[in-house]
């Protein structure tokens, strides 16, 4: 056996040393990756700045109530959920940004949001794209889902919202005659309005003004000057609540006696802030009524206050139901492959949710029920529920 140099023993010792920093190095990853493995991480996608802030604010915390409560029963899987909430300050590029984040950098296994129609179809070619599921909790324009075999919401959609409506408007209100007010750059808004429009028309009514304005507008007395020269019935208002309030103060100061109608857009807590009184006698379509007496409402509701001391609107509920059925089909999924939980979201079936029993439909949407609420005495009081 030969000797070996000077330094060739140096060279031993050289990679001894680099193996064993490679071994910690290598050590040190693996416990990383256990450590990784030990939570499930889920993306949030909202609004929680913004023209429609005060939506990603109640989506979010209904999606984090849900969290909490999944955590303390054991987590998915017996793995704890942890989730990453960014804001997109109500802007599509945001979203999309975001979104990419998550999916790209956070590593998060399924996409939770978003609530506008026009933010969620930013955020819907990238998840597909990367093939993680994404659950909008109340992105109601058709297109949405359209996107990808990957994107799931689990509210209704505004063909089944507008039909809602002009029935309510028809059977209920006895209306013949509707003048339309719609934001022009919302994909919700000229979504829904036409869905109205066609039913309306379908049954017997009459489409006698449809007017446009776009979002930020704080002017609305030419569109209210046109409207009020056809003398209508009702005044269906598609948009989002900043707006409507805006409408609904101008509406009363020209003396426009007819109610107004609108959706889900509607609910929040700055609507009644905006338009005060002017919106008495008023309906809108919505996800749930804190009115219902079913154990499941009210137990949510119960589980609301006590964590931020206030009763939950219809995002709220809309954004924890969403949570509660991606936990539920990560649970029913063989893994947690994303196209495991793909498939698992897609046979969810008559799952009893706040916001009703959620069914979804070979085009990844919702069947479910949604309730009218009249605005009175600054109160939104339940009127009458529509069923699928």
């Amino acid at each position: 056996m030969r000797f070996l140099n000077p330094a060739s023993k140096i060279l031993i010792v050289l990679t001894v040393i680099f193996s064993s920093i490679g071994c910690k190095k290598s050590q040190t990853q693996i416990s990383e990756m256990t450590a990784d493995s030990a939570v499930i991480k889920i993306g949030e996608v909202g609004s929680m700045t913004g023209p429609q802030a005060t939506f990603g604010t109640s989506t979010n915390q209904g999606i984090k109530l849900a969290v909490q409560e999944i955590n303390a029963a054991g987590g998915v899987k017996g793995k704890k959920i942890e989730l990453i909430s960014l804001d997109d300050q109500s802007k599509p590029e945001e979203a999309a940004t975001a979104v990419t984040k998550l999916i790209t950098q956070d590593k998060v296994i399924a996409i939770l949001g978003e609530v506008a129609s026009s933010v969620s179809l930013a955020m819907a070619p990238i998840a597909q794209s990367n093939k993680t599921p994404m659950i909008s909790p109340s992105s109601t324009n058709p297109k949405v889902t359209e996107q990808g075999d990957y994107i799931f919401r689990t509210c209704f959609i505004d063909p089944f919202q507008g039909t809602v409506m002009a029935r309510f408007a028809v059977d209920t209100l006895k209306a013949k005659k509707v003048a339309i007010l719609r934001d022009i750059k919302s994909d919700y808004s000229v979504g829904l309005a036409n869905f109205f429009a066609e039913t309306f028309k379908k049954s017997g009514g009459e489409i006698v003004m449809d007017q446009s304005y776009s979002q930020g507008d704080i002017d609305f007395k030419a569109q209210l000057t046109s409207i009020r020269s056809k003398n209508p019935d009702a005044i269906f208002v598609p948009g989002y609540y900043n707006e409507v309030g805006l409408i609904a103060r101008q509406a009363k100061e020209f003396g426009i006696k007819a109610p107004l109608l609108g959706g889900d857009g509607w609910d929040s807590p700055k609507l009644l802030e905006i338009g005060g009184n002017a919106f008495e006698g008023s309906y809108f379509s919505n996800h749930y009524s804190s009115e219902d007496q079913s154990s499941v409402v009210q137990n949510f509701i119960a589980k609301f206050k006590q964590a931020y001391g206030s009763i939950p609107d219809g995002l709220s509920a809309a954004g924890y139901d969403a949570a509660k059925i991606l936990a539920d089909a990560m649970n029913r999924a063989p893994s947690l492959e994303k196209a495991a939980i793909r498939d698992a979201i897609a046979a969810t079936k008559d799952y009893n949710a706040v916001t009703g029993k959620i069914s979804i439909d070979s085009n990844r949407n919702a069947v479910k029920s949604a309730v009218v609420l009249k605005i009175t005495g600054g109160t939104f009081k339940y009127q009458t529920t529509i069923n699928p």
